[in-house]
């Protein structure tokens, strides 16, 4: 108050409240003492290294229309708290801490957030089947309107609800969505560690697997940054003149190689999939083909949700498992080639970067590695060429070539392994 940070009332004099935490008030981040202010509580908090942020109750969830910023009331500037916010947070970092890519968390924005790295999750989410069931249509919603990272509270967030068949499969779909971060009230813990022997180990296959895909993630994260392309996709984009898929929102594509049916109803044992026109689509789990144009049934498992391959695709992989993204690294990568012999010819990419530095790619400082497949009778080759930005340090890459082939139900997988100099052209070429 003594600093003049805070919102008033119509008498000028600071508004206060009491909330769940205590009497307090809230900051005008619309003036430059309360931006100002605010700036340097991020600051300090940095200098002694916290790194990212967790922008909470940003709507706001309190903002009674009598209350008054510098710009106008709360009910013309409620809407734009969060942006600011964000934005605040953004160019603090850029003007204080270039060198650092902040991480912001906010459950509040407005429309361009997404150019302020604003990461938005859909708040207190009920921890029973009809949230989870929300949420596919609202990440791809807002994934269309330019902000790619909507999630929700892995397992849900409110209500004492201790349900282990519902967290298994929250957590299996938050493999494919674009944070996986599980949090909750108290009352029932939000980590795996705390459930039974059964669910940690289908927690820990599920983390395991978000993992391995970070290659292919941090790709999808690269064309959603350079190309606005969602990482969450709706079926509409594979056949845009389809108009019954313009409302279908229980599965969707993963990037373009993947397509994804999360579990959103209790206790079934199988589920209807529609497999989007123009290609095969191969069972991740057991390998079986269906067909492009068709509803299927397929069955369920309680070990994974159902998600299909598209026939063709070259998805770059860690199969080395990690405990930390810190331990990620591209030198050693798996390229994971879904056989399919109809496809004679498919392409994909791989970006890379240091994983620290902010405008990587503008900067220079990044290398894209490009893979094209030819098939010819039972001869396979993978092209590999590099795109290397003129401030990046190439060095040789252990490629091992995984060829996924469908039979009697399974995958049979052929594997090839070479080093591969990124400053030339590279080629693995595989009898199958």
């Amino acid at each position: 108050m003594s600093k003049n940070v805070l919102a008033a009332d119509k008498s000028g004099k600071p508004y206060t409240y009491d909330f769940y935490f205590g009497n307090t008030g809230i900051i005008d981040i619309f003036k430059p003492e309360g931006s100002d202010w605010f700036w340097n509580i991020y600051k300090n908090l940095n200098n002694i290294g916290v790194a990212g942020w967790w922008g909470d109750l940003g709507e706001p969830e309190v903002h009674p229309s009598y209350v008054q910023h510098a710009t106008g009331s709360a009910d013309e500037v409620h809407n734009i708290y969060g942006h600011e916010w964000a934005k605040l947070v953004f160019e603090g970092y850029k003007k204080d801490f270039p060198a650092q890519r902040p991480f912001i968390l906010m459950r509040a924005g407005y429309s361009g957030s997404q150019h302020y790295g604003m990461i938005p999750w859909s708040g207190d989410v009920g921890r029973a089947w009809g949230g989870l069931q929300a949420q596919p249509e609202i990440s791809l919603q807002m994934g269309m309107q330019g902000l790619g990272y909507m999630h929700s509270d892995l397992g849900g967030f409110a209500g004492d609800n201790l349900d282990d068949e519902l967290y298994v499969r929250w957590l299996q779909y938050g493999v494919f969505q674009p944070i996986f971060r599980p949090h909750a009230q108290e009352s029932v813990p939000a980590e795996p560690v705390f459930r039974s022997a059964k669910v940690k180990a289908l927690a820990k296959q599920a983390i395991e697997l978000r993992y391995s895909l970070m290659p292919y993630n941090y790709t999808l994260s690269f064309l959603n940054s350079t190309k606005g392309a969602p990482l969450m996709r709706p079926l509409f984009f594979e056949e845009p003149g389809n108009t019954k898929l313009s409302d279908v929102a229980n599965e969707y594509l993963w990037g373009d190689s993947f397509l994804v049916a999360p579990i959103l109803q209790q206790g079934i044992t199988q589920r209807e999939v529609y497999f989007p026109k123009g290609s095969n689509w191969f069972d991740s789990a057991n390998g079986k083909k269906y067909e492009g144009g068709t509803t299927q049934v397929v069955p369920v498992s309680e070990d994974a949700i159902p998600v299909f391959a598209r026939g063709g695709s070259i998805v770059p992989m860690i199969e080395k498992p990690m405990q930390s993204s810190e331990e990620y690294s591209s030198d050693n990568i798996s390229l994971v080639y879904i056989y399919d012999a109809s496809v004679k010819e498919s392409v994909g990419i791989l970006y890379d970067d240091n994983g620290l530095t902010p405008d990587a790619y503008a900067k220079g400082e990044y290398e894209i590695i490009k893979f094209k497949s030819k098939l010819s009778g039972k001869k396979l080759e993978i092209l590999l060429d590099a795109e290397t930005g003129k401030n990046y340090k190439s060095k040789p890459k252990n490629i091992t070539l995984a060829v996924s082939i469908s039979k009697n139900g399974e995958f049979e997988v052929k594997r090839k392994t070479i080093t591969w100099d990124t400053k030339k052209q590279g080629k693995i070429t595989i009898q199958l």
